[in-house]
């Protein structure tokens, strides 16, 4: 394995904070090593250094790429934090229907990694809505800075074990068998995500409409105070007045600090 110098890991995780937000501490310099050290023999550098110019020189992009897949973390599953979901069906969807005159909804997962939060949300709109589905505009963006996890979730395949919390009425409704083991969403619910590549800590956001619902859950854990702040404040500005935010449990907006109301654990919403 190719070892990292402490000056090494300082511009590396520097570049890495300053382009993506990630902050990557001291602690895990072990971390980055083990996972950068393979890209490293690939393309045949001897030393992070010689990694850390080429990234600094490459035009073409494709450094970059490799460095988000190797640094991020995209551990997700179906139904994950279940009680977000049952909220969102339960008090959010009803909210909406009443209070969206155009019929328009604008539900962004910020963070989607290989697709299962973004098509459960799918999933959940198309029973909510039902026989007046076709009278509503629930076409939902999900968005990651990987480009490897979004080419999976754009295909929306998956194992029977990775489907597990899955109700057994959305398995017959909304997949059908690949093979033996794997499975595949429908067209009709497929169609309903659009997939982009974004990176959060953009200084500005492009939307054009504000949106009425946006899920970043677990992804601000990996922020400092001063990014992740800065994130909830460009989040606020594009939620539409009464619209919800909903983060991981394990994380928390500060209530002092934040214009938005706290309604339960990591779910807030914008008066």
């Amino acid at each position: 394995m190719i070892k990292i110098t402490e000056r090494e890991f300082e511009l590396l995780s520097d570049y890495i904070k300053s382009n993506y937000g990630i902050y990557i501490k001291k602690k895990k310099q072990t971390l980055l090593m083990g996972r950068l050290s393979g890209v490293l023999n690939e393309m045949g550098f001897t030393s992070f250094m010689q990694y850390y110019n080429y990234m600094l020189a490459d035009k073409s992009g494709a450094g970059v790429v490799t460095l988000v897949d190797k640094i991020t973390t995209n551990h997700t599953y179906f139904m994950r934090e279940s009680d977000h979901f049952q909220y969102f069906k339960g008090t959010v969807l009803p909210y909406l229907e009443h209070s969206v005159k155009d019929r328009d909804l604008r539900i962004w997962s910020a963070a989607c990694s290989s697709g299962e939060e973004a098509y459960t949300l799918a999933m959940i709109m198309d029973e909510y809505f039902s026989e007046k589905k076709t009278l509503w505009d629930t076409k939902l963006l999900a968005t990651d800075i990987s480009q490897s996890v979004l080419k999976t979730a754009k295909k929306g395949v998956y194992t029977r074990e990775r489907m597990h919390p899955i109700p057994e009425s959305w398995k017959v409704k909304y997949f059908k068998r690949r093979d033996d083991e794997n499975f595949v969403i429908k067209d009709e619910i497929k169609n309903k995500v659009i997939y982009r590549k974004f990176n959060l800590i953009e200084k500005r956001f492009p939307f054009r409409r504000k949106f009425h619902t946006i899920f970043c859950r677990n992804v601000m854990i990996y922020f400092d105070h001063d990014t992740k702040y800065e994130l909830v404040e460009k989040f606020y500005d594009c939620i539409e007045p009464g619209g919800y935010l909903f983060v991981g449990h394990s994380e928390s907006l500060e209530r002092e600090k934040t214009r938005f109301k706290y309604v339960r654990p990591a779910v807030y919403r914008k008066e």
